[in-house]
């Protein structure tokens, strides 16, 4: 029995023939002979050869490892986003090496610089809220990497990018709410910075235009956290002209508002309505069960590897490409009033 890493230079020696042949072998080459081939794969599960990806990776110029860096692992978007990043890569030969920003620049900084240092194939990255400068995205243009941005996007690089309709879903929300008989909405914000707050601010403000109502910029406040829920939200209801609908830029916010309304004395949805964007696992769970905006983020996730293998696979440049998920109103009950 051999003992250590097991080599092509092993088996050709045991075996009495050249290594070329027996890569040829392992390859299925039409050049040898049947019973060679049979002879090399029977000692090569014998002894569990295995390929050398390392020498493999300086043959190719690839090394197979797609980088990733996401703000937060646990988030209920994120984690639907990585199974759909690893499933395809899988499926197509690749390894995933996975970086958390915390959303932290700096650490989103660190992760880019631990990505370069490991040598991977491509970069898929949803920027961090913090994030202002982007040196350091730059910096994997500069080496030639291609980079994919996904769900939150630096849109001074020109790159690939898959983004979530959030502008369209947000508008459908503030209807749907708009059409239960809201007068008073709302919109628990994002970060400025980053353009899916943006985006999902605008289709707040759009659904309130076409229906004629205010847009009062008194009820579009920064509020992205159970944290900022916790302080925000006893205010608004202490307010004169306090809502009858909460429009939150994500379910973490959203379900916290919702307790806090409840908690208040207040009764959801008769007399606060409110809907979040996400639409993950937190919406089944609440009482009632939120009202969201469904993101597919495991669509996000296939999508985003699936432009950047084509980038690297494809030996011709071709221009940037920009891929749009659409989204679904999933109407639960912190909306379904009665009557």
């Amino acid at each position: 029995m051999h003992k250590g890493q097991i080599t092509i230079k092993d088996i050709a020696k045991e075996l009495g023939i050249s290594p070329s042949t027996v890569s040829k072998a392992l390859k299925g080459h039409r050049d040898i002979s049947s019973s060679t081939k049979e002879s090399v794969r029977e000692l090569a599960e014998k002894w569990n050869y295995k390929p050398d990806q390392v020498a493999l990776s300086l043959k190719s110029g690839l090394s197979k490892i797609i980088g990733v860096i996401v703000p937060e692992i646990v988030h209920y978007f994120f984690s639907t986003v990585i199974s759909g990043i690893e499933d395809l890569a899988y499926d197509s030969g690749y390894h995933v090496m996975f970086c958390q920003s915390s959303e932290s620049f700096a650490r989103e900084v660190k992760a880019v610089e631990t990505l370069l240092s490991s040598r991977v194939d491509g970069i898929l990255v949803s920027v961090s809220k913090e994030t202002n400068n982007f040196d350091h995205f730059r910096k994997i243009q500069d080496n030639n990497i291609p980079l994919v941005f996904f769900d939150r996007i630096c849109e001074d690089l020109d790159t690939d990018r898959v983004l979530v309709d959030d502008e369209s879903g947000a508008y459908d929300a503030v209807c749907h709410l708009i059409a239960i008989g809201c007068k008073n909405i709302v919109h628990l914000s994002g970060p400025p910075n980053l353009l899916i707050g943006k985006n999902r601010k605008d289709g707040y403000k759009r659904a309130l235009k076409e229906h004629n109502m205010t847009v009062d910029e008194n009820n579009i406040i920064r509020c992205d956290s159970r944290e900022d829920a916790t302080l925000i939200v006893p205010r608004l209801l202490k307010r004169a002209d306090k809502p009858d609908g909460v429009f939150a830029v994500n379910d973490l916010t959203a379900a916290a508002a919702m307790k806090i309304i409840i908690d208040k004395g207040f009764n959801v949805p008769e007399e606060i309505a409110v809907v979040g964007f996400t639409s993950g696992l937190i919406s089944d769970i609440t009482n009632p069960t939120l009202t969201s905006v469904e993101q597919h983020g495991y669509q996000i996730g296939r999508e985003a590897v699936r432009l950047l293998i084509d980038r690297l696979e494809k030996k011709h440049d071709f221009p940037s490409q920009t891929k749009i998920i659409k989204t679904e109103l999933v109407v639960k009950g912190s909306t379904l009033r009665k009557g």
